[in-house]
């Protein structure tokens, strides 16, 4: 399509031409070959149009946007990496000094074991007037005799406790179940120890043992099962870091 603009010399007439875009005054308007300049100023206007994040308050959203994406993958980033390094390092053990004897003992995980079955061991004890173990039972153990308490104590965990403790909840069994793995394995690097066990001490675990017995076997078990968090306690009296 072709037209022609004329424009008339008067002032006014040349300002209404030159309103008058795109053709040029004095001469006639290609539309399929428009001046290098209306071209320009086309694409300006379709970049402006199409490349909104150009304007500004776009790129300052951009920047805030990128910014903050930035700071949240560092943060998932330190994080992460702070998490491999707990699970890297090293179990804290303890060694437990009794008498001549000692043995490294993770009783960090001995208490969070039983944490999982504390409250459904306590809770099933339905002998609340009875105590087979307290803390004055454990003090009170005579000078050279905690070597052989701790022994004796094992063993009426592992043979007499744990093999008859049950529980409705599989977790809570797998965690009685490593216990009781632990509590052998205390039992095993404590067999390098020569302990001498004197008969106050043997009266001691007998009387244990006989308050035991004389509850229905199931709920004796839950009920040695809910003091353990004593029996962890005391342990720790014993035991220095390494």
């Amino acid at each position: 399509m072709r037209s022609s603009f004329n424009c008339i010399t008067s002032l006014s007439s040349k300002q209404r031409c030159a309103r008058q875009q795109p053709p040029f005054c004095g001469s006639e308007y290609d539309f399929k070959n428009p001046p290098q300049s209306t071209i320009r100023a086309e694409r300006m206007e379709t970049q402006r149009h199409t490349h909104p994040l150009q304007d500004p308050s776009s790129q300052l959203h951009l920047q805030v946007t990128t910014a903050m994406k930035m700071l949240l993958s560092s943060s998932v980033c330190a994080m992460l990496l702070l998490l491999l390094g707990f699970l890297n390092r090293p179990a804290e053990s303890r060694t437990l000094h009794m008498d001549g004897c000692s043995a490294n003992v993770h009783l960090h995980e001995l208490h969070r074991y039983f944490s999982e079955i504390k409250s459904d061991a306590i809770s099933a004890d339905g002998e609340i007037g009875v105590k087979l173990l307290d803390a004055s039972l454990m003090k009170n153990v005579q000078e050279g005799q905690t070597c052989c308490f701790v022994r004796l104590l094992l063993r009426f965990y592992v043979e007499r406790v744990f093999s008859n403790y049950e529980s409705s909840q599989p977790s809570q069994q797998r965690c009685s179940s490593a216990l009781a793995n632990a509590f052998v394995s205390i039992r095993r690097e404590m067999h390098k120890c020569h302990c001498h066990c004197g008969e106050e001490t043997q009266r001691t675990i007998d009387s244990v043992l006989a308050s035991f017995d004389k509850l229905q076997i199931q709920q004796a078990a839950q009920k040695a099962v809910g003091e353990l968090g004593t029996v962890l306690d005391w342990l720790e009296g014993l035991g220095s870091k390494s």
